[in-house]
């Protein structure tokens, strides 16, 4: 307590005034007041954007050799800097985690996404109380801060009410967030969005909805709003794209610009987009550029060798993602408008950057059922990871697809391999960086920065721009060390040395260890035996920055110091132990499955349940749904009961007095109906799961006549891996509608007041724990 003469009357006893800083006599009179000082942000303290895409390959912008026009972001790099060497991780949150705590991931908790939760200290998929976020020490320091759109550091079970939200954005350091806490989503009919800590309540989004444009009106609105009420206050805008995340959905007019562009295939956009990128100064001439992946399950097809069908399918894939892509430049063009508008553009730091290389998850020929393309494993020989569709219908809502990894590899030009590899096409991604005023770049500097950088490197970077000073501790407890160090000297100064000279690359066992010029990499297959006994090659990536020729051979002493650096990077940074075996424990919380796969009644009018808990319900198990129904009329009519969305579902419906039952398998729908009796008072769905990892389908209605049998639907192959998912509703098919033919007609379908309640109950799990491991591993790891 800090106090004068004044304050000798205060006795010992006396509780509240630690840490005043005026005076306290008995009297305001003989007392002086005080009021702790309020952050403020440094003097001229620039406002910071940083647009993070997902999924977003090397080669997808101007800047670094698209034929994708992106004039917005052109603009960022035409008065600021592109760095060329910038790497991130393979996968999505753990570069997330990286970016916004400037720790290296697995010790910030995340060695791999937040779609699990395997019990080691690598994997805790969730931030620890020692890890300062970048946000925390912005907002202490005077800024506001604002997210939008993807957050994906949050597990599947901490996603639903009254469980843990220590990781949501608001707790750690947002003053505001809107978005989506998945991997995921979809860009017309998201399944569930986030208001800072509240789940928005929507049962049907309006015409014309496009998550993009949503989540750009929210990220002007909080600037707005800010400068409303305060004109000097800076501000940290986290814009986290959901795009360029599959399942790949665009509007019409923008698909409208692209038709056309791709009928000359990958090949020649990949040697097209290399050509611009050495004529561009990002790389030399005479570097070689890698050739297309060859490896079983990485491989693309010669373009020439495709059938005249296979290429004009596989075009319209690649129209699909250029309009995403473009989508996206217009976004940043209007948040660009905005500082524009505010008169603040050359006092804000704008970065657009990936979370990762581009993806093959397409597989070989690329996908029109999203969520069946990623189940793996012994799943029914007639099992469809493409169902077929009318192809006008790909890049639409009725659709999710996502292209071949032939693009995938255009992505990444001029790089090898994908999203989840260590190499470089799964980390080396585009980093645009502009900031006139404290960054003015000279007319004789082209921008380009050859200079190794890695993801953690940007928070430091920042807050070394805008002279924000770091805190030691957080919440009192002492804050963990910060892996990334400022390259802001590298921005000012091309001739300055990179400051960041060795790192470590660990995802699902694909290894990668960095050292001043030197890369050794080790690309995981099935052999637990080779999961730690790497196979290790080794790139001079100074002069073979696509990794085309492995030198291993020429430099084993140089392959010995780097694996032995990657041993201990891998101690020092809490990546083991390494999973090796396929019986290993399944990578979730026992408890937390027995206790969301527990009965659970649903009334009428119930915000649509969380897709986690709702899938803990079913998968691969017995189930029975029961409807309960109160004076139920002839005339009476709605969905009962509706699960998941155009990707996958089923539902539950009386129309016309027959009660009908819809399975959506991954878009292949089907149909069965029965009429319903008269004075029916419940109506079950009942599933009989089988090892082969299908389901029985039975709908009983009961009533004053007994118990009948109305429809039945056998050897539906089950919904499983990341379908169905939407959750459930009651009453209503709510946001992504499971029978699109029944949402033109007749909307979200309300039923009327006859309905009271759902209960699930959940019975005996069919399927063997080693194939839902596989399922669902496969699933977590690639839906990212």
């Amino acid at each position: 307590m800090s106090i004068g003469e004044e304050n000798s009357a205060v006795p010992g006893y006396a509780r509240g005034y630690d840490d005043f800083g005026g005076t306290v006599g008995r009297t305001t009179s003989r007392s002086t007041p005080w009021w702790p000082a309020e952050p403020a942000a440094p003097a001229k303290a620039p406002n910071i954007v940083v647009v993070l895409v997902d999924d977003l390959g090397y080669s997808d912008i101007g800047p670094f050799g698209a034929e994708i026009p992106t004039p917005n972001i052109d603009r960022i790099a035409a008065s600021g800097y592109r760095l060329s060497n910038y790497h991130t991780t393979p996968v999505c949150s753990p570069a997330r985690a990286a970016l916004l705590t400037g720790v290296n991931p697995h010790r910030a908790g995340y060695g791999s996404v937040a779609n699990s939760d395997p019990g080691f200290p690598g994997l805790r998929l969730e931030l620890a109380d020692d890890v300062l976020t970048l946000p925390e020490i912005l907002r202490e320091s005077g800024y506001a801060t604002f997210a939008v759109g993807k957050w994906h550091l949050v597990r599947d079970a901490d996603m639903s009410p009254g469980r843990s939200r220590k990781s949501w954005p608001l707790q750690r350091g947002f003053d505001s967030y809107y978005g989506s806490l998945e991997g995921l989503n979809s860009f017309f009919n998201p399944n569930q969005l986030i208001a800072d800590n509240s789940v928005v309540d929507v049962d049907e989004y309006p015409e014309g909805y496009y998550v993009t444009d949503d989540l750009t009106d929210r990220a002007i609105d909080q600037i707005k709003a800010l400068r409303a009420h305060d004109a000097d206050k800076p501000f940290f805008l986290y814009f986290a794209h959901i795009a360029m995340h599959g399942p790949h959905q665009v509007k019409d007019d923008d698909l409208a610009r692209h038709r056309g562009r791709y009928a000359e295939g990958w090949d020649e956009v990949r040697r097209k987009r290399f050509a611009k990128q050495v004529a561009d100064g990002l790389f030399d001439p005479g570097t070689p550029i890698a050739e297309r992946n060859t490896e079983p399950g990485y491989d693309a097809a010669p373009w020439a060798d495709l059938t005249d069908d296979e290429q004009r399918r596989y075009q319209r894939y690649q129209e699909v993602y250029a309009a995403l892509v473009d989508s996206v430049d217009q976004s940043v063009g209007r948040v660009l408008g905005l500082l524009e508008d505010l008169g603040e553009l050359d006092d804000t730091i704008v970065v657009f950057t990936s979370d990762n290389g581009g993806t093959a998850e397409g597989g070989a020929t690329g996908t029109r059922s999203y969520f069946s393309q990623f189940v793996h494993g012994p799943v029914p020989h007639d099992w469809e990871q493409d169902v077929p569709h009318e192809e006008d219908l790909i890049g639409s809502a009725e659709l999710g697809v996502h292209y071949p990894r032939g693009w995938g590899q255009a992505s990444n030009t001029p790089f090898r391999f994908y999203k989840g590899q260590t190499y470089a096409g799964g980390v080396r991604v585009p980093f645009v960086v502009s900031w006139p005023a404290g960054l003015p770049r000279a007319d004789s500097d082209n921008g380009v920065r050859r200079h190794f950088s890695y993801v953690t490197d940007l928070a430091p970077t920042l807050l070394d721009l805008a002279g924000v000073s770091t805190p030691p501790t957080r919440f009192g407890v002492p804050a963990a060390e910060r892996d990334g160090v400022s390259i802001a000297q590298v921005l000012r100064d091309s001739a300055a040395e990179s400051p960041h000279t060795e790192q470590y690359a660990e995802f699902g066992g694909h290894r990668g260890f960095y050292r001043d010029g030197w890369k050794l990499l080790s690309l995981h297959d099935n052999d637990p035996a080779h999961v730690d006994a790497p196979r290790w090659e080794l790139y001079d990536v100074r002069t073979d920055p696509a990794e085309t020729t492995d030198v291993a051979a020429l430099h084993p002493e140089v392959v010995a110091e780097l694996a032995a650096a990657w041993d201990e990077a891998a101690w020092h940074n809490t990546v083991f132990p390494l999973f090796d075996s396929p019986a290993a424990a399944q990578r979730r919380r026992p408890a937390e499955d027995e206790r969301f796969a527990s009965p659970i009644r649903i009334l009428a009018g119930t915000p649509t349940l969380e897709r986690y808990r709702s899938s803990r319900l079913i998968a691969y198990r017995d189930f029975d749904a029961v409807v309960e129904l109160r004076e139920w009329s002839s005339t009476d009519e709605g969905v009962l009961v509706a699960h998941g969305d155009q990707q996958g579902g089923y539902l539950l419906a009386v129309e016309d007095g027959q009660l009908t039952f819809v399975y959506n398998a991954y878009g292949r729908i089907t149909r069965v109906s029965g009429e319903l009796p008269p004075g029916t008072r419940t109506v079950t769905l009942r599933a009989a799961a089988t090892p082969q990892v299908r389901w029985d389908f039975e709908v009983w209605a009961s009533g004053p006549s007994g118990d009948a049998v109305v429809a039945k639907l056998p050897a539906a192959v089950q919904l499983v891996g990341m379908a169905p998912w939407t959750g459930i509703s009651v009453g209503l098919d709510a946001r992504g509608a499971v029978d699109p033919e029944l949402r033109r007609r007749r909307g979200v379908f309300r039923a009327g007041p006859g309905l009271v309640a759902v209960t699930y109950r959940p019975g005996e799990v069919r399927v063997p724990a080693s194939v839902r491991r596989e399922i669902d591993d496969h699933a977590a790891d690639h839906a990212d």
